[in-house]
């Protein structure tokens, strides 16, 4: 299950720069050249907000989870035991409006 940290976008460099792809869906991601890996994501409908996998960080303490997204999709085996919000989808909105604070 991949785990995000979301950052405002002048926040997030990456070095040494790496290529962005953008997708039909309008989706701009940076994957290492090297691996593959993801390293960043930006949505349409998420502005001026860029998504890094927790995987990626240094000091992932740093960024405990606020939200849980796509819980109805997760796998049975898959217990969340704690008091977070959720959100069955996206979370689209959630993540827009605490951007707008």
């Amino acid at each position: 299950m991949p785990a995000f940290v979301a950052f405002t976008t002048g926040d997030v460099a990456v070095t040494p720069d790496v290529p962005s792809a953008r997708y039909e869906s309008g989706a701009v991601r940076q994957n290492c050249p090297d691996c593959g890996s993801p390293l960043t994501a930006a949505f349409p409908y998420l502005p001026d907000q860029i998504y890094v996998p927790v995987g990626v960080l240094n000091n992932p303490d740093r960024y405990p989870p606020q939200l849980h997204c796509h819980v109805a999709s997760k796998p049975k085996w898959l217990h969340i035991e704690d008091d977070l919000a959720r959100e069955t989808a996206s979370g689209r909105d959630t993540l827009n409006e605490a951007f707008d604070d």
